[in-house]
């Protein structure tokens, strides 16, 4: 793996940083290892055209913002991407996480710290949000832990929520808003 830095924020084991055109061969390398552990719940982009279409809205689109997940330790490896979408201004200061570890990295914690590094990069200048939302499907008990591992609280339930895999999937709607993270 390529030395990268750049790195917005960083803990113990991980930096978070934004997507480049550049990441598309790890990237799709990475989706096409974790193929099994993203069905039925995510499809990232697995082609090139896929991916520069996908990092493009990520990259020029104003109301989203991408990080990739990366390994300290491994000269940069990318160990999963958490995206910010759908960022409200104004009165809202609001955003819709999605997120998705890479098979390699999958149960060993880095996505929680990416997580957290995440929150606390949007809670603060230059996004200054005040609440993000993770919309999970109830039987993505994965997602569902990290969620609640992150301090994200349960506040509903929202049938035919999201297309994914071919259906209009239900899911749980999780929040966090910076007064939580006080104290």
């Amino acid at each position: 793996m390529s030395e990268r830095h750049g790195f917005l924020a960083e803990g113990p084991r991980v930096g978070i940083r934004p997507f480049t055109y550049e990441d598309g061969a790890e990237f799709i390398a990475r989706v096409r290892e974790s193929r099994e552990l993203h069905h039925p719940w995510l499809a990232p982009p697995a082609s090139p055209d896929a991916y520069a279409a996908y990092a493009g809205r990520l990259i020029e689109d104003p109301t989203k913002a991408g990080f990739l997940v990366c390994e300290k330790d491994d000269g940069g490896a990318v160990a999963g991407f958490i995206n910010i979408n759908n960022i409200v201004q104004g009165g809202f200061l609001c955003g819709a996480l999605g997120y998705g570890a890479f098979a390699h990295a999958a149960g060993r914690g880095l996505m929680g710290e990416g997580l957290d590094l995440v929150v606390r990069y949007a809670f603060g200048p230059p996004l200054r949000l005040h609440r993000l939302e993770i919309n999970v499907q109830p039987g993505n008990t994965a997602s569902i832990a990290l969620a609640r591992r992150c301090g994200f609280r349960l506040e509903g339930f929202s049938p035919d929520f999201l297309y994914i895999d071919g259906a209009w999937r239900d899911h749980e709607r999780w929040a966090v808003t910076s007064d939580m993270l006080k104290g």
